[in-house]
C-alpha cells in the first residue's frame, strides 16, 4: 500500500483546513468589529465632549472617563459572557425575564424613578447613578425569545404555539416600556421581537399582521401619546418645510450642519464647530454628525462599514449554527445592535424623526455600553460553537505556540 508524501499529502491536508478557516471568519469578524466600535467610540466621546464638560466647570475629560469606566466593567463581562455555555443561557432565560419586568416596573416607583427627555425610563442605582433597565430588558427578551421560540420551532406552525408564551412576555415588557414614553426603546424591542419571530420561522400571514400591528401602534403612540403634540411635529420637521429653526428642526439642522461641514475628509480630530454647544447631545444621540463634521464621509462610512460587518457576521452565524437556540437569540441581537445603529444614523441623517437612540457602542452611556458588550459576548461565545470553530481556534494557538517556541531556541542560538 502506496503512502502518499510531499506534495501530495499537503494537498490532501488541505481540504481539511478549509472548513476551520471559513468557520473562524465569523467569529473572528464579531471580535474585530466589536473592538473597532468600542475604541472608536471612547475616542469620539472624548473629542465631542469636553467642550460641554468646560462649559458646564467640569473637567474635560468627564464624559469620557464616565465612558471609559463603564467600558472597563463592560470588559470582563463581555470576556466572561464568551465563556458561558450555551445551555446556561437556556438555564437562565425565565429568571433573567422576571427580573426584567421587576426593573422596568421600578421606573413608575417615584422614589426611585429618574426622567431624561421626557422619557421616565431611568432608575437611580446607589454607586453607579442612574440606569436603563430597558438595556437589560433587550439582552434578557433576546435569549428568553431564543429558548421559548427555538424549544417550540417544530409547533410554530400553528398559530396558538407561535403566539404563547413568546407574544404575552414581550408584549409585557414592550408595555412597561411604553409606559415610561420611551418610543425610541420600543421601536428597537420591536425591531428585536421582529428577528427573534422571523428566524424562528413563524407563519407569514401572522407575522404580516404582528408587523402591521407594530405600525399601527408607532402611529398612534406618535399621534395621539400624551406627548403626540411634540411627537407629530417632529414628524412634520424631518418630512415638512423647517419653519421654527430655533425648535423642533433645530438639532436635525444643526446634525445636517456637521454632516455637510465635514465634507469628504472632515475638518480634523477634535476640531467640530458644531459640539461648541450648538449641536444638543453631541456625544450622545447625535456623535454620528461629530464624527461626520470631524472625520469626513470617509469616518462615517468606516462606522457605517462596521456595523454592516457586524451584521453580516450575525447573520452568518444564524445560517451555520445547528442549535435553533442560537439562531434566534443571535437574530434578535442582530436586529436590536444593527436595528438601532441604522435608526440613530437614520435620525441624523433626516431620513427619520428624532426619536432619541444612541448610536450602540459607540455614543456615550453607561447602562447601554455594557449590556451591548455583554449581548455581543454572548454572541461570540455562540460563534465559539459553530461546526469547525472550536477545533480550528485550537489548531491556530498551537501554531503559535510552536512558532514562538521556535523563535525562542533561535535566540539561544
Amino acid at each position: 500500500m502506496a503512502v502518499s508524501t510531499g506534495p501530495d499529502r499537503a494537498t490532501a491536508e488541505r481540504p481539511r483546513l478549509g472548513p476551520w478557516s471559513s468557520a473562524v471568519t465569523t467569529y473572528f469578524l464579531l471580535v474585530g468589529s466589536t473592538a473597532a466600535l468600542l475604541v472608536f467610540g471612547l475616542v469620539m466621546v472624548l473629542s465631542s465632549s469636553t467642550i460641554t464638560s468646560i462649559a458646564e466647570s467640569a473637567s474635560p475629560y468627564t464624559e469620557f472617563l464616565n465612558q471609559a469606566r463603564f467600558a472597563l466593567i463592560g470588559l470582563p463581562v463581555m470576556l466572561v459572557a464568551t465563556r458561558i455555555p450555551v445551555r446556561w443561557y437556556k438555564n437562565l432565560a425565565w429568571p433573567g425575564l422576571v427580573v426584567a419586568l421587576v426593573l422596568q416596573a421600578l421606573t413608575f416607583v417615584p422614589a426611585l424613578s429618574a426622567s431624561k427627555g421626557g422619557n421616565a425610563g431611568w432608575i437611580r442605582v446607589p454607586v453607579i447613578g442612574t440606569m436603563q433597565p430597558a438595556e437589560i430588558g433587550k439582552l434578557v427578551l433576546a435569549v428568553w425569545l431564543g429558548t421559548v421560540l427555538g424549544r417550540k420551532r417544530h409547533l410554530l406552525g400553528r398559530w396558538n404555539h407561535a403566539l404563547l408564551p413568546a407574544l404575552p412576555g414581550a408584549g409585557g415588557l414592550l408595555a412597561l416600556i411604553l409606559g415610561g414614553k420611551d418610543l425610541g426603546t420600543a421601536m428597537v424591542v420591536m425591531a428585536l421581537v421582529a428577528g427573534a419571530f422571523w428566524v424562528a420561522g413563524i407563519p407569514a400571514k401572522l407575522f404580516g399582521l404582528m408587523a402591521g400591528g407594530a405600525a399601527t401602534l408607532v402611529v398612534g403612540v406618535f399621534i395621539i401619546g400624551q406627548s403626540g403634540g411634540n411627537r407629530l411635529s417632529r414628524i412634520m420637521a424631518a418630512y415638512g418645510p423647517c419653519t421654527d429653526t430655533q425648535g423642533e428642526c433645530y438639532q436635525s439642522l444643526h446634525g445636517m450642519y456637521g454632516l455637510g461641514t465635514g465634507g469628504l475628509l472632515g475638518v480634523g480630530l477634535g476640531a467640530s464647530r458644531e459640539k461648541w454647544r450648538y449641536l444638543p447631545e453631541a456625544h450622545n444621540d447625535f456623535i454620528y454628525a461629530v464624527i461626520g463634521e470631524e472625520l469626513g464621509l470617509f469616518g462615517t462610512l468606516t462606522v457605517l462599514a462596521l456595523f454592516v460587518i457586524l451584521g453580516v457576521a450575525m447573520s452568518r452565524l444564524v445560517r451555520r449554527h445547528p442549535d435553533p437556540f442560537v439562531q434566534v437569540t443571535t437574530a434578535a441581537v442582530a436586529c436590536w445592535v444593527v436595528g438601532q445603529a441604522f435608526l440613530n444614523i437614520g435620525v441624523v441623517i433626516g431620513v427619520l424623526p428624532v426619536i432619541g437612540v444612541p448610536l450602540p457602542l459607540v455614543s456615550a452611556g453607561g447602562s447601554a455600553l455594557v449590556t451591548t458588550m455583554a449581548a455581543l459576548g454572548m454572541i461570540i461565545s455562540f460563534a465559539r460553537t459553530e461546526p469547525g470553530t472550536a477545533e480550528a481556534l485550537a489548531a491556530r494557538g498551537s501554531v503559535v505556540r510552536r512558532s514562538l517556541a521556535v523563535l525562542g531556541r533561535g535566540r539561544r542560538r
